[in-house]
């Protein structure tokens, strides 16, 4: 294994965390931290990348064997991985610090205004009732001004704070940061056994206990949710099946939460049957899943790009690292935002299908939001 285990734990990896200087990656594995960067990836979409990665295995003479880095939503963007100079990686996060209980603060409040995503989710409904696809996931951008905004204390904030099971802080390179913390895991593979986690189906979380369990149970019985989760746990096991044997697919998906939302998910597992067919290669061959696009794929990128008035970047994409040896863990980039020089973007996105509301897709894109405007202490954006 190419990763060495490091004597500190993983809080120590986070306070050595620096924006612009190194990458973290934490996971209920352990926190991988990346320091300096040793040899770049050049990367020209997503169809080649395994091939491009082994390669720079094979040629950078380098003792650390790893990648870490994120890959774009669009399938000919260019990916951001790095060999690194230095790698650390500890067991376990360690104790956290003393957060305060903010992370649901704005489920309170109403949904911040966007006609224009109100009125994307409405022709979406009416195309998708037409026939033109079945389901496509629409998302928002904001921008916030952010002179001088150092990422490092927000990722450490949403690690301790259980926004999510990934969180992430990724050098973008050219002063720009990629950090978030994703509930869903798009694949991951230690030895023989590999394992993914979509999630497809939301609602936001309430303050109020009793208000919160009635939600999460109206979850598991939406019939809109559960046609919408269908969707994404098929895809991802039909992506696997090739791959893998012993698979196990769930007949019905369970609770996920975090702070703001519940999810319905998946837990998928299965055995690896080619043992040189790399976490980076099953990434790539599930990548994007239906819980960030939708289905029919190529229909739902088509409408994707004439309904979204913004390039995603790396949101939707796939955030993570892989070694040599082909063991890896790659989330989902979803819960996150893109700081540079020109400010702050943060992103959310949610699953459209024939029984969609505009409305209420507004509220849980809002809610989704949250776990990234909470981390940055911004509470009202309208």
């Amino acid at each position: 294994m190419s990763v060495a285990v490091s004597t500190l734990d993983g809080a120590d990896l986070l306070d050595a965390y620096q924006a612009g200087q190194s990458s973290v990656f934490v996971s209920p594995r352990g926190t991988l931290l990346a320091e300096g960067v040793h040899s770049e990836v050049n990367t020209s979409g997503l169809a080649d990348l395994p091939e491009q990665v082994a390669g720079v295995f094979g040629t950078c003479g380098h003792p650390v064997r790893t990648v870490i880095g994120a890959v774009p939503f669009a399938p000919d963007a260019p990916a951001r991985l790095v060999v690194p100079r230095r790698l650390r990686r500890a067991p376990v996060l360690g104790a956290a610090p003393a957060v305060p209980a903010a992370s649901a603060a704005r489920e309170s409040l109403p949904p911040i205004p966007d006609p224009g995503y109100v009125a994307a989710v409405a022709r979406a409904v009416e195309e998708i009732q037409a026939g033109a696809y079945t389901k496509v996931v629409l998302a928002r951008a904001l921008r916030l001004a952010a002179p001088g905004f150092d990422p490092a204390p927000v990722v450490r904030a949403l690690a301790y704070g259980g926004a999510g099971t990934y969180t992430f802080g990724i050098d973008l390179g050219g002063g720009r940061t990629l950090l978030g913390a994703s509930p869903e895991l798009l694949v991951a593979r230690h030895g023989r056994t590999v394992s993914a986690n979509p999630l497809a189906g939301s609602i936001p979380r309430s303050t109020d206990p009793a208000e919160d369990a009635r939600r999460a149970a109206g979850l598991l019985e939406s019939a809109k949710d559960l046609h919408e989760h269908t969707f994404a746990s098929e895809a991802v096991a039909e992506g696997l099946r090739p791959y893998c044997r012993n698979l196990r697919v769930p007949s019905e998906p369970t609770l996920t939460a975090t702070p703001t939302m519940w999810h319905l998910g998946s837990r998928i597992t299965g055995e690896i049957i080619d043992p040189d067919v790399s976490s980076l290669a099953l990434a790539t061959a599930l990548h994007p899943t239906p819980a960030v696009c939708g289905t029919p794929p190529t229909a739902a990128r088509r409408a994707i790009t004439e309904l979204e008035p913004f390039d995603r970047g790396f949101f939707a994409g796939m955030v993570g690292w892989a070694d040599a040896d082909g063991d890896g863990e790659w989330a989902v980039t979803i819960r996150c935002a893109t700081a540079g020089p020109e400010g702050l973007d943060v992103y959310a996105g949610a699953g459209i299908v024939a029984a969609s509301d505009p409305h209420a897709e507004l509220a849980e894109t809002t809610a989704k939001l949250g776990t990234m405007l909470t981390a940055l202490g911004v509470f009202n954006v309208a």
